[in-house]
């Protein structure tokens, strides 16, 4: 599996429930596409976009594959590899928060059981802060 130092770097920040304890998978096939991404308890796909999504096919093809994705009831999350690779900590809270949102009574426990903060503290490569 080929990957970019920017989904080594989210992959490492965002596995094993480290993100309040959803799961992620890696290079899920979701019908035709292979997302980078994907969290199947909160619906949340997340893409990271190199170079060749800003030119004008790339843009078209991320068109066509976000309605497919939409419309199979997932919400798509895109980061560029600079934005990761320049402000880890900041992608991984905007994550973080878009899962809020989507499930904001849903208490936080840590492993060992006790109640957290509603918003957790980042540190360098997104992990939360014991508490």
């Amino acid at each position: 599996m080929n990957t970019t130092d920017a989904e080594r770097m989210l992959w490492s920040s965002i596995r094993c429930k480290q993100l309040e304890g959803y799961q992620f998978y890696r290079q899920r096939p979701i019908g035709n596409y292979i997302v980078d991404f994907y969290c199947p308890r909160a619906k949340v796909i997340i893409e990271i976009d190199g170079g060749q999504h800003y030119e004008d096919v790339g843009k078209f093809k991320d068109g066509v594959r976000d309605r497919f994705l939409r419309g199979m009831g997932l919400r798509v999350l895109r980061f560029s590899d600079r934005e990761i690779l320049e402000n880890l900590d900041g992608v991984v809270e905007k994550i973080w928060m878009e899962l809020q949102d989507l499930n904001p009574s849903r208490p936080s426990f840590t492993k060992e059981g006790g109640r957290i903060s509603p918003k957790p503290s980042f540190t360098k490569g997104g992990r939360t802060k014991k508490r």
